[in-house]
């Protein structure tokens, strides 16, 4: 499988696992490729219903950034099937 291949699905199981959530934004955040698992690890960031900011929030001037949830995707690359869906941890 390619990286464009494992981005496009990685990026279909988020919008489809996260539907009744109806999940906007959807993009490419990292991606990394395990050798020893023969996984794509694909950051997947996206927004949320609660994470849009409110109408007249913005309007007043308020901070417009969008709070994002990031998932990493865990696809096999031999046949293309998402194995996990895991939080992305951030090493500080």
């Amino acid at each position: 499988m390619n990286v464009k291949e494992a981005v496009s699905r990685a990026k279909t199981y988020v919008a489809e696992i996260f539907d009744d959530e109806s999940p906007s934004n959807i993009g490419l955040e990292e991606i990394r490729f395990d050798d020893r698992q023969d996984l794509w690890l694909i950051t997947v960031g996206f927004s949320r219903s609660w994470n849009r900011p409110k109408p007249f929030t913005t309007a007043l001037g308020g901070d417009i950034d969008l709070n994002r949830t990031y998932k990493v995707v865990h696809v096999k690359d031999d046949d293309g099937k998402v194995v996990s869906l895991t939080d992305r941890t951030v090493e500080q």
